[in-house]
């Protein structure tokens, strides 16, 4: 397997929770990586104990600035780019903002990167492309109508991507992220994952709340996953992987109901009492699709995928971090 080293990789949203373990894993290889973020939503705190190394560049600023993403895309071989307002409730309470990030940013980075002749353009892509689609286990090629101004906003940067190839030959993989979790997702943001709140909430002996009966699953994927894909997506030399969107998950479908009593389970061994703590149902949440469970065939046979960890093992990791990081 080829291996990733002295490149000058470019991460944007790197000080994020995606993005910030991306940037530990590529710096582990001796890449020179440079990190852009407006910290919106990203933390200076995930990055602060890489700013020492020599081989890293924090850089604050906006996607939606032109001129700051040709400034850090200049003799860079690879982009990852993270950056993107994500939630979808966020998106639905603020469509304008969500469309500037998400669709006007990536545009300006993949017309830098075109600029400044990367070599490769790998970028975040969601399971909320899929919007209405009934088929199970979703496959790459198969959506339906997007739910939700993100959820529009993610399946245009694919689509972009796309042309950026076929007209100008940029070369990119898309990566549909499945319900990632895992070190340093935020817990105080109003747009946390579930993850991090349920486990923040049971932390804090507080009953969390699920929205509708708990029946609703999703393929939930440890972020030790996603770096692996990105990574694979990286060093890959299979022509036919490239200018591809693949799915990122484990395969594996869990209710919400399922993924409390996991949380519960773990967490029990640090506090007795978390085990009696019971969860509260409300209503479901406008946007959010039943069912997600991904096919992650195409990632096997193309980039060599396949998931480090399920999602229990996931959890049992996410969990000891959290304990000593709340």
């Amino acid at each position: 397997m080829n291996i990733l080293k002295d490149k000058k990789i470019v991460i944007t949203g790197g000080a994020g929770f995606i993005g910030s373990n991306l940037c530990e894993f590529f710096l582990s290889n001796d890449n020179k990586v440079i990190c852009l973020d407006n910290l919106s939503t990203g933390k200076r705190s995930n990055i602060q104990h890489l700013e020492n190394n020599s081989n890293f560049q924090f850089v604050l600023g906006d996607i939606r600035d032109e001129a700051v993403c040709h400034q850090v895309c200049e003799n860079a071989d690879i982009v990852f780019h993270e950056a993107a307002l994500g939630s979808v409730p966020r998106s639905i309470k603020d469509p304008i903002t969500t469309n500037s990030v998400n669709i006007s940013g990536q545009l300006n980075m993949l017309i830098a990167a075109r600029d400044c002749g990367v070599k490769r353009f790998i970028f975040a892509c969601s399971s909320s492309t899929y919007g209405d689609s009934k088929e199970l286990p979703k496959k790459e090629e198969i959506i339906g109508n997007p739910l939700s101004p993100y959820a529009i906003t993610k399946y245009v940067n694919e689509l972009y991507a796309n042309v950026f190839h076929n007209i100008y030959g940029l070369d990119y993989i898309g990566l549909r992220y499945f319900n990632v979790f895992g070190y340093k997702q935020d817990t105080e943001s109003t747009y946390a994952a579930v993850i991090p709140i349920f486990v923040k909430k049971l932390l804090n002996g507080e009953a969390p709340i699920i929205n509708g009966d708990g029946n609703y699953s999703r393929d939930f994927t440890f972020i030790e996953n996603v770096v692996y894909a990105n990574y694979l997506a990286a060093i890959t030399d299979n022509t036919a992987a490239l200018n591809n969107i693949y799915n990122v998950a484990c395969g594996e479908s869990t209710s919400l109901n399922q993924l409390a009593d996991y949380l519960k389970e773990i967490l029990s061994q640090y506090d007795s009492k978390i085990a009696d703590i019971e969860f509260i149902h409300g209503e479901n949440r406008l946007g959010d699709i039943p069912h997600s469970l991904a096919s992650i065939e195409k990632a096997e046979r193309l980039l060599g995928y396949h998931p480090l960890y399920k999602i229990k093992e996931g959890l049992i990791k996410a969990c000891q971090w959290y304990v000593n990081h709340l």
